[in-house]
């Protein structure tokens, strides 16, 4: 089976190929592709593979852009950390709407609902799958964390949250008078919990809620230099692939 990736966070893309290849051994990555530009260009040159999995924020924009630009046949997983698209990833030929982290057993229960697609069935059995892979519409994200100070632990608002750092392996949460907290979450969970108008995952050590980002600097090569408050003890950047997409999120 041929399988085309399109994931624009190295580390997520790692996890999900070991993941892919413990749920089907027999799983062939073609193409690991990080861009909207490069599915399109990849999709338009070579076969089409057999099954594609994506997630639907890439470096340059949503890869529902992909679909609505080319006819693509091939079934679709979406692995993402966002919910708020699973209507119009139900129209680009989606078998499964996972919700990062994933886990490896369900993506096994999609693999196996490409296997049952693959088979004779009654499209109204089809149509029953698809619609019970969707999320529901009342999924609420997390509003509050309960954060330890000395030996109180206390409710945090996610409102209060300037920024989340991750270093190695630790999580610090920032809130907006300054105080820091460690929480046990990675960056990766935090995506999915949290409202995606309200945060943005910067890079791979920070993710900002948008009343946190003061200014943006255009910087060498396409990136913007950013200015947060608090202000952290170093620079923070936003890719060239990436500034697009945030640019496009503070703009709403």
């Amino acid at each position: 089976m041929t399988v085309l990736l399109l994931e624009d966070e190295y580390p997520a893309a790692e996890r999900l190929q070991r993941l892919l290849l413990q749920a089907a051994p027999e799983a062939q990555v073609a193409a690991v592709l990080d861009t909207v530009a490069g599915a399109v260009a990849w999709l338009t040159a070579n076969p089409a593979p057999e099954l594609i999995i994506s997630d639907i924020q890439l470096a340059d924009g949503l890869s529902l852009d992909v679909f609505d630009q080319l006819v693509v046949r091939s079934p679709v997983i979406f692995a993402t950390a966002y919910d708020a698209y699973a209507l119009r990833a139900f129209k680009a030929n989606s078998i499964d709407y996972l919700l990062k982290p994933i886990k490896l057993t369900e993506l096994r229960a999609a693999l196996d609902k490409l296997r049952d697609w693959q088979q004779p069935a009654a499209p109204a059995r089809q149509l029953e799958s698809l619609r019970d892979s969707l999320p529901r519409a009342e999924r609420q994200y997390k509003t509050r964390f309960l954060v330890r100070s000395g030996e109180q632990l206390l409710p945090l608002p996610a409102g209060a949250v300037a920024w989340f750092q991750s270093r190695h392996e630790v999580t610090t949460l920032v809130a907006t008078d300054g105080r820091r907290y460690v929480v046990d979450y990675t960056l990766e969970q935090l995506e999915s919990l949290l409202d995606p108008s309200h945060f943005f995952r910067l890079n791979r050590q920070y993710l900002a809620h948008l009343q946190a980002v003061q200014r943006l600097h255009p910087h060498f090569n396409g990136k913007l230099k950013l200015d947060l408050s608090p202000a952290p003890s170093e620079e923070v950047m936003v890719s060239k692939e990436k500034a697009g997409a945030f640019k496009n999120w503070l703009e709403g």
